[in-house]
């Protein structure tokens, strides 16, 4: 099978297209045909191995998994003895970054735990935009910020992969939105169903005196005090990405800032989760979700595709055809 392997940190370069050995799939694992899968931070973290401490779980001298890749699409091939959930030619779609990764190739085998069937009604490089920026907007907004229908809700950076899910998810719950982006991407936001929409460029949106019951951070840099200027009296500001110092502000500042008053500061960290892709399939299949793709590289062109994405600029997700 063809794969994209790496065997040392460094730059998107040190990646290369490889024919590997299919693999088995074990007494309780799953042996899934890749149709598509997509590009997250993580991915590209993983490659270069920086920041450092990213290292601590994915091998401090030399990569533990050489495989990249975490959100796939694609169909079961073959299933072992153990396994009860599927069976061969299920079209199925999951996150691997807890068992191994190893998206970015023809096959993999994994957990069935990690998978769960794919919504019907999209394709598979739509679908492989899910199972990671997906379950950080749902888990985000519904764990962390204890969304409920009637508040005001801010999304900043709504035009990227996880922001677009997050500005839908948050239509879904029944709040008013308000997506935060570029100029160029103000029409893209405004068809997925945010009410409201702020240029960063042209607009401050902490100096318009408006208040959010809730604020999703998933792109960019904002200090964490002025997300905490713009929260109403008992409101809940989530860090779930962007530049390392917004991320680090979450974790670090956000629980000392909570202490102070009825304002809330957190950071999320996502979770693969089998029944949270089953809600996202639910909302998909509603028509209450659909994913925005930016643009898709065939696997050949995988370097191409991550140094796209690393640019900071893409709208929507990053897929790859396999």
């Amino acid at each position: 099978m063809k794969a994209a392997r790496y065997t040392t940190y460094g730059p998107l370069e040190v990646l290369h297209l490889e024919e590997l050995p299919q693999p088995s799939p074990g007494v309780s694992e799953v042996l899934v045909k890749i149709r598509a899968s997509s590009v997250n931070f993580g991915n590209v973290t993983l490659i270069k191995g920086k920041p450092f401490i990213s290292r601590f779980w994915s091998g401090l001298f030399k990569p533990k998994h050489t495989i990249p890749g975490s959100d796939i699409s694609g169909h079961v091939e073959a299933v072992g003895r153990d396994v009860t959930q599927f069976k061969p030619g299920d079209e199925v779609y999951g996150d691997l970054s807890g068992c191994g990764f190893g998206g970015y190739a023809e096959y993999v085998t994994c957990p069935q735990e990690v998978l769960a069937l794919k919504p019907e009604n999209i394709t598979h490089e739509e679908a492989a935009t899910v199972p990671q920026s997906g379950l950080v907007a749902l888990q985000g907004l519904r764990d962390k910020g204890k969304i409920r229908e009637g508040q005001k809700v801010l999304i900043y950076g709504a035009s990227g992969g996880n922001g677009t899910f997050a500005v839908q998810i948050a239509r879904a719950f029944g709040t008013e939105v308000t997506g935060v982006c570029s100029t160029r991407n103000l029409e893209m936001v405004r068809s997925i169903g945010s009410d409201h929409v702020i240029d960063y460029t042209r607009e401050d949106f902490t100096e318009s005196g408006e208040l959010y019951d809730l604020i999703f951070a998933t792109a960019g840099y904002r200090s964490i005090y002025d997300y905490r200027h713009a929260l109403s009296p008992e409101g809940i500001y989530v860090s779930a990405g962007g530049a390392m110092k917004q991320v680090n502000q979450g974790m670090m500042l956000g629980p000392m800032l909570s202490k102070k008053g009825g304002k809330k500061l957190t950071y999320l960290y996502q979770r693969p989760n089998q029944e949270d892709l089953i809600i996202m399939k639910e909302l998909i299949e509603s028509g209450k979700v659909t994913p925005v793709i930016d643009r898709v590289f065939p696997l050949g062109e995988i370097r191409q595709a991550l140094m796209y994405y690393s640019g900071g600029h893409s709208r929507g997700k990053v897929v790859i055809a396999i």
